[in-house]
């Protein structure tokens, strides 16, 4: 009979292999230097995670859910006006501390498009931020179940974040936020 998995252990391997990933990206990733980088072997992760496609899923809804856990610096839906609470969505998103989350999405997304049988769940990555943005926005919202407002928002935040990340024109970035915060109304 085969020993079962040690839930301690594919935490901390988990956490390890999330560093990883959030410090040089996806592109390129197989086992066995992920295995040295993480001081285990690749028959070990494949012992914990079944697969490399499980190992990454894994990964990737772990780097969601430390983006969602840092996501409480952001203003409280019904604080402020919606441009101020836009402001400050845009400031938490684009700090550098998140510039890692944020080239992995981009990363996620692009890989996607090329391959969505390896993404399975890659409209989540989208969708996941519209009860947050729905609740931000709800003052604006065209009604209980509009999902345009948050995907407007949503669709100039992730724009000018790639535009950010590639460009690395803060300046001109920000300047884009506040043309489109003073348009959703101060």
């Amino acid at each position: 009979m085969a020993r079962p998995a040690d839930p301690a252990r594919r935490e901390r391997t988990l956490a390890r292999a999330t560093d990883h990933v959030l410090a040089h990206g996806l592109a390129g990733l197989s086992l066995r230097p992920l295995a040295a980088a993480l001081d285990t072997s690749p028959r070990m992760l494949l012992y914990d995670f079944g697969s490399k496609q499980e190992l990454v899923a894994a990964v990737l809804a772990e780097a969601r859910r430390r983006g969602a856990a840092r996501l409480t610096g952001c203003p409280p839906p019904g604080t402020g006006t919606p441009a101020q609470r836009l402001r400050g969505i845009w400031a938490w998103l684009s700090a550098p501390e998140r510039a890692p989350f944020v080239r992995l999405f981009f990363e996620v997304h692009a890989d996607g498009l090329a391959h969505p049988e390896h993404y399975p769940d890659r409209a989540r990555a989208i969708t996941d931020w519209f009860d947050t943005l729905s609740a931000a926005f709800r003052d604006v919202a065209d009604g209980e179940d509009d999902t345009a407002t948050p995907t407007l928002v949503m669709a100039v935040l992730r724009g000018l974040l790639f535009d950010l990340t590639t460009t690395g024109d803060r300046d001109r970035a920000d300047r884009a936020l506040e043309r489109f915060a003073r348009l959703l109304g101060t």
